[in-house]
């Protein structure tokens, strides 16, 4: 809405969405309350008697002092700072607080969805290819080269490939989301923002950790790393590890001829997984000056890709709770496969100059494997429209080989002073060859294209130059300037076409495609510290996006399909508190951003999934964080964020739900229909849709209660508790493609020995056994299904 020129929001949806989620919030907790009591009562009969001396050790934080919160170090700004003083929009997650959420066995970085306000994470594509999305701006195309706006680092090495941003994170000490346009500070550029993980490093003292958990269908996950010094003051390593394993838990209900096999039905057939990652780190430390820092790590996993459910919807209605979590009906796929083998190592120099150090950062990242499924989510025989059978059968897509080397040179003067700088360069090169395999694409009940399967070469390479200054002007007030330019291109060449079964070639679209763009990004921030617990800031940035080629088109006979780049202009606004004696930490911001020329996904007339730029996108909003502790022994944690995103284009229209010129689904807004070669296809504009995949709000809770014993050990119980709001899948709104409402819980009782030295626990994730929708096929009314209950026990332990 619009009044007097002037941005509007309509406060009504609001509140009435906040009355919703407040009821909601009530019934849920309810569910779980009576665990919480036990968990209380448990831990007063282990107390025999109170004694506050011990405090609580936060959610979500680094170790507290006895009487108020302990300070969060973060290097947003490439430096060691507090958090409090940081012009810009940071949340932040410990490395506990993440292991407590993978404890059953979940995806160490779907696992933070919802985890930090602002922060959505999701996938159609199993455990291997994780979308991020962040204050709403992601990119929901599951094309194996698709372009990201969100940038994971870990131990600042850019991973940009859709499946290397998938690595794990494990033996983590802190996950750090950078909101909003970054680019004058790292390497990559990135319109979104930034997810950077942070291990633990190799120490000059003996220094390990371990945690261990088994729960239900034979979930294990071990999170450990020991390290220590190989030759005092000069050499120390850290060697750490992930091994994650699930049993198959969902059976396939399919009986009858296929095009793969006869197949019976098959208990357990499908679900499980084994991750399995080590790492290996060295720190070199010849003199006072001089530091080289080496890493090296490998990953080798098996498992399901995602498993959709077709039929789930019905029309009118996004209910899918009659549809069994456990059991699906699969004719094709071979029961969904999924392994790849990841392997990468970096190499970081460091020399003080004195009032100068130069850094360089070195890295290589390589990946190969695959990821099949029965892209319909059912037996196409089983599901006919107007009695005839539809379904696109198995795809596969397979990288053969990916490389990418990354060089990151840096300049920074000492920090401290009233004067900070830094200036970098980057050269970033990626290069994979990938195969996509799509069976019998059935539209009108005739195969349209046997025999299709393409194999793609992709090319990106970047480089950038960035720098930035701060400064402080006077006292408690200090101004930040930052700028890059960018060189991205992106070739795609088609190495083989989707022939004929009798080898004659149909296609027809370009073979070799390059895009190339160059543009500036910048950014500018003030902080006033207006006094010693509290900080304003103000920021606003541009940042950029590289064009997008997308050549999974030709498995289809279609033409290459292309994005040109995207910009972005984002302001913000916050403040960061601590209160009542350092007890409450309070930081909240307000934020809005419109994006140019948007990179999208959906459909075109053949119903084929490609790339193109809307006109724009807007979104505002804000995201609001507080730790307290009301208590010693009580810590309390909540966020919030809300959301608004609309984009704004007047002519584009996008395929909506249909098979065999039936619309399936019921589209808010009333379809044109088109009339092709391969039947009528539905059309319909998406100006004013919400971005896909951005939740409207979001509420995450914590608590912590830690009952000291007599021996100097505590009883304890933590929660945590999810709320995600309207989240809209899809281009186009409709009654089924949404979920409202969805919620998580998870909780944990147990004890923790003297200083620390172990804890044991039980715990439950997803206590309540929520099914909620987390994503769609949208042909095929397919309901993509979250993480089921787990229930187990823990142990954890840290040894000096």
């Amino acid at each position: 809405m619009a009044h007097s020129g002037v941005a509007y929001w309509d406060v009504r949806p609001v509140v009435r969405d906040a009355a919703a989620l407040l009821g909601n919030i009530i019934v849920k907790i309810s569910v779980v309350k009576s665990a919480l009591m036990l968990g209380v009562a448990c831990g007063s009969v282990l107390a025999g008697s109170a004694a506050f001396a011990q405090d609580a050790a936060p959610v979500q934080e680094q170790a507290a002092p006895a009487e108020g919160l302990g300070d969060i170090v973060v290097t947003a700004e490439r430096r060691s700072e507090n958090l409090q003083k940081v012009p810009l929009s940071v949340g932040v997650a410990s490395g506990d607080a993440l292991r407590a959420y993978t404890a059953g066995g979940d995806d160490t970085l779907l696992a933070l969805s919802g985890r930090v306000p602002g922060l959505y994470v999701e996938s159609t594509t199993g455990r291997i290819f994780p979308r991020f999305y962040i204050r709403g701006l992601g990119n929901i195309d599951f094309y194996l080269g698709a372009s990201q706006p969100v940038t994971i680092i870990q131990d600042d090495v850019i991973l940009e490939h859709v499946v290397l941003k998938s690595n794990p994170v494990y033996d983590v000490r802190q996950v750090e989301v950078l909101r909003g346009p970054q680019g004058s500070l790292f390497g990559r550029n990135t319109t979104a923002g930034i997810i950077k993980f942070d291990t633990n490093k190799p120490t000059n003292d003996f220094e390990s950790r371990a945690s261990v958990s088994v729960g239900s269908y034979n979930s294990v996950s071990l999170d450990a790393g020991v390290g220590g010094p190989l030759i005092k003051d000069l050499l120390s390593i850290r060697l750490s590890t992930l091994i994650q394993h699930r049993e198959n838990y969902v059976d396939n209900a399919f009986a009858g001829v296929s095009a793969d096999n006869t197949a019976t039905p098959r208990k357990d057939a499908m679900g499980g997984f084994d991750d399995r990652n080590v790492r290996v780190q060295l720190a070199l430390t010849p003199g006072e000056r001089f530091t080289l820092d080496l890493s090296g790590h490998a990953r080798w996993y098996d498992g399901t890709s995602t498993l959709f459910h077709r039929g789930a919807l019905k029309k009118g209605s996004n209910d899918a709770s009659a549809e069994p979590r456990n059991t699906v009906s699969l004719d094709e796929g071979n029961d969904n496969p999924q392994s790849y083998n990841t392997y990468g190592g970096s190499a970081r120099a460091s020399y003080d100059f004195g009032p100068a150090t130069l850094t360089s950062i070195t890295a290589y990242e390589t990946t190969s494997g695959f990821s099949r499924g029965d892209t319909d989510g059912g037996a196409a025989a089983n599901f006919p429209v107007r009695g005839v059978a539809n379904g696109f059968g198995q795809s596969q897509g397979q990288i053969r080989d990916l490389d990418q080397w990354s060089q990151e040179l840096r300049v920074a003067g000492t920090p401290g002073g009233r004067f900070n700088w830094q200036i970098g360069g980057l050269y970033f090169d990626n290069r994979d060859i990938t195969d996509f395999y799509q069976r019998a694409f059935f539209l009108t009940g005739t195969a349209r294209n046997p025999n299709n399967w393409v194999r793609l070469h992709d090319v990106n390479t970047s480089w950038a130059g960035f720098g930035q200054i701060s400064y402080e002007l006077m006292d408690k007030l200090t101004v930040t300037l930052g700028g890059r330019i960018t060189e991205d291109k992106k070739r795609t060449e088609l190495l083989k076409t989707a022939d004929q079964a009798n080898s004659a070639v149909t296609y027809r679209g370009r073979r070799d495609v390059t895009l190339k763009s160059t543009k500036p990004s910048w950014d500018a921030s003030i902080l006033y510290q207006a006094s010693p617990d509290i900080s304003l800031y103000s920021r606003i940035a541009q940042g950029f996006r590289g064009p997008t080629i997308q050549g999974r088109s030709a498995v289809f006979n279609s033409d290459f399909s292309t994005a040109n780049s995207e910009t972005i202009l984002s302001w913000e606004t916050g403040i960061k508190t601590r209160l009542l004696d350092n007890t409450l930490s309070l930081n909240a911001t307000v934020f809005g951003y419109r994006v140019n020329d948007i990179q999208l996904n959906g459909n075109d007339l053949n119903g084929n999934g490609i790339l193109f730029n809307g006109n724009k996108a807007e979104a505002y909003g804000m995201e609001a964080e507080a730790n307290w502790k009301p208590v010693p022994n009580l810590t309390l944690g909540a966020g919030l964020s809300l959301l608004h995103s609309a984009i704004r284009d007047k002519t584009t229209e996008v395929q909506v739900c249909a098979l065999n010129n039936v619309v399936v689904c019921t589209p808010s807004r009333v379809p044109r229909a088109v009339p092709g070669a391969f039947g009528t296809t539905y059309l319909v504009k998406i100006d004013g849709e919400p971005l896909p995949n951005a939740p409207e709000y979001n509420v995450d809770l914590t608590a912590r209660y830690d009952q000291p014993l007599g021996n100097g050990g505590r009883a304890f119980i933590a929660g945590d508790f999810n709320i995600q709001g309207y989240t809209q899948f899809v281009l186009y709104k409709t009654k089924e493609f949404t979920a409202n409402g969805n919620f998580e819980g998870g909780l944990k009782i147990g004890y923790a020995a003297p200083d620390d030295a172990y804890e044991f626990a039980v715990f439950a994730r997803n206590i309540t056994g929520e099914k909620n929708l987390k994503g769609v096929i949208e042909n095929y009314m397919a309901a993509v299904f979250n993480e089921p209950r787990i229930i187990g026990v823990s142990l954890s332990g840290k040894f000096r």
